[in-house]
């Protein structure tokens, strides 16, 4: 018997004992239903970490002076503006910002509010993925031109100007004036209590020259193109700084780069973990499915002995008689299997919109709990097909 014949034979049987055949490929239905919903679950939640990391400078390095747990000290200011432009051409870095700051005093007209002043380049913004909610941020052009121009944050608006819109107006840093030009959007409270809104933002060149009279910097705050660039770019960094700063190769650094990339890693791995244990746990329905595959099989061949018998009685051999119960057995795998995936692609979609979680079906968990399933019916199947195809012609035709 060729096997398309068998596969016909096969998908009579089952057509023959609807019910009990679906009742049977249940099992494979939860257990690729399950595994479908918890791993697209899981990794639309691994994106959302992504994504919350990320605007929480998961794709940022900061370079700062000195050494890692000292402290900034004076002797040990060494970064400078030409460090940042020599870091914006290496190959892994995106955006750059020199950074520096320092609490002054911010007055508008007989109202005046104690801050702190940023001086910060355009990229700023682009680092940190915090935006103007009005008026605009300062250009490269301003920088260059050492522009007396900031941006204010809401508290500062809210403390100086009330529901006044001061884009445009005039504010007083220390001895200088500056022209407010925008106002940033609310970001609200970080974790430890602090104000991020309480902040004014101007050029670095202009808050160097006309208010700190310094040519260094504080930090200079690096961002890559994906979180997975970190490692690379801060290699790259320390060298170019170590070259620049001429520093010999018994010497250490005068300078320290911090990221989070490592605490990124952590979560991850964490995270992949979960996926792979909720994986397993879902995937016991589908050996269960398989047990009860088995054992309906059994059930059939017991039913059909006779019919073996006449099979075999006119020809059939016994790989033929092997082959029909394993093919039936793995037709009712993949039709669970199929109908798994239908069910766990819908089951995911409801399960994201009651929880807010993203869903995220890949074709590589759709494609491996298949088989699975297909393996499950070979496995579990192998044992009845064996069986029947063992039996003796003459006992088999006896049977009643």
């Amino acid at each position: 018997m060729n096997f398309l014949a068998a596969l016909k034979v096969s998908y009579r049987a089952i057509k023959t004992n609807k019910i009990r055949s679906m009742l049977t490929t249940l099992g494979i239905i939860i257990g690729v239903a399950a595994v479908i919903s918890l791993v697209a679950l899981t990794q639309g939640a691994n994106r959302m970490i992504e994504e919350q990391l990320t605007s929480l400078g998961g794709k940022s390095l900061f370079i700062n002076p000195g050494k890692r747990g000292v402290g900034v000290q004076e002797s040990a200011i060494t970064l400078t503006a030409d460090d940042a432009r020599a870091i914006e051409e290496l190959s892994t870095v995106k955006y750059v910002s020199p950074m520096l700051d320092a609490p002054e005093q911010i007055v508008w007209g007989n109202r005046d509010w104690f801050t702190v002043v940023v001086g910060t380049s355009p990229d700023f913004v682009f680092i940190n993925d915090w935006y103007t909610e009005s008026g605009v941020f300062f250009n490269h052009e301003d920088v260059e031109r050492v522009e007396n121009v900031c941006v204010l944050g809401k508290t500062v608006v809210n403390n100086l100007f009330g529901y006044r819109d001061p884009v445009g107006k005039t504010v007083r840093i220390g001895k200088n004036s500056f022209r407010v030009i925008g106002v940033m959007s609310s970001l609200g409270q970080t974790t430890g209590g602090r104000d991020q809104d309480d902040i004014v933002l101007v050029p670095y060149t202009t808050f160097q020259k006309r208010v700190l009279g310094t040519d260094s910097l504080e930090t200079i705050s690096v961002s890559v193109q994906k979180p997975a660039d970190i490692p690379v770019a801060e290699s790259q960094i320390k060298v170019l700084l170590r070259q620049r700063h001429k520093i010999g190769p018994e010497e250490e650094d005068n300078f320290y780069i911090k990221s989070q990339f490592s605490v990124i890693q952590r979560i991850f791995t964490i995270s992949n973990i979960m996926t792979v244990l909720l994986g397993s746990i879902a995937s016991i329905s589908l050996i269960v499915g398989g047990i009860g595959i088995m054992n309906i099989m059994l059930v059939s061949v017991g039913e059909r002995t006779r019919e073996i018998g006449i099979r075999m009685a006119v020809g059939a051999k016994q790989r033929d008689i092997l082959a029909q119960f394993l093919i039936e057995a793995i037709m009712l795998s993949l039709v669970g299997g199929l109908i798994g995936i239908s069910v766990g692609v819908v089951g995911s979609k409801i399960a994201s919109s009651f929880t807010g979680w993203q869903s995220v079906i890949s074709i590589e968990s759709v494609l491996l709990s298949f088989g699975f399933a297909a393996l499950i019916g070979i496995f579990f199947g192998i044992y009845p097909a064996r069986k029947a195809s063992k039996l003796d012609p003459i006992e088999a035709l006896r049977y009643e």
